[in-house]
């Protein structure tokens, strides 16, 4: 019998974790792996006592039309990568890797080209973590070195076109 890959392995992880999201438009799992050891985890979903979307059977953004990927203050939910971070000792995220899993809500299919959006990208940065590994397909997955997040430099990305500041 041959042993999953330690990559697909934390992945798979992270889809298990992802099951415990409250989100009804995707379910997003995050683990954080340090010295090859399971320092956190996340999953999407409303803060601490707050009413979730699955218990309140909407999602706002769904119902005001809000494309994904954009709007974020409308949503209900933490993401899965910041509720990781948040769990973790600043300790173990210097030099770690943060493995990200996300699911359909309405049909369970893996979402290809996923990757944290601009704010978690953002937090992961100052966290100290060093890669991110998005799983693509059920032995599939992207790599992505933080260091080069850095060098990007997102803010060009968010700033109406023609703005000269």
């Amino acid at each position: 019998m041959a042993r999953r890959d330690k990559i697909n392995y934390y992945l798979d992880i992270a889809e298990v974790v992802g099951e415990r999201s409250t989100c009804l438009r995707r379910r997003y799992g995050a683990v954080l792996v340090s010295s090859d050891r399971i320092v956190s985890t996340g999953f999407n979903g409303s803060p601490r006592g707050r009413k979730n979307c699955c218990d309140e059977g909407v999602c706002y953004r769904k119902k005001l039309g809000v494309p994904s990927g954009e709007r974020y203050e409308l949503c209900r939910s933490i993401h899965a990568e910041a509720n990781c971070i948040l769990s973790a000792n600043r300790e173990d995220m210097a030099g770690a890797t943060l493995y990200l899993a996300a699911m359909s809500a309405e049909s369970g299919e893996l979402v290809p080209n996923t990757e944290p959006c601009l704010m978690c990208k953002r937090l992961i940065i100052n966290a100290g973590i060093s890669s991110v590994i998005v799983r693509e397909t059920r032995d599939t997955y992207r790599c992505f070195d933080t260091v080069k997040w850095v060098e990007q430099d997102d803010f060009s990305e968010v700033m109406p076109r023609g703005y000269s500041g």
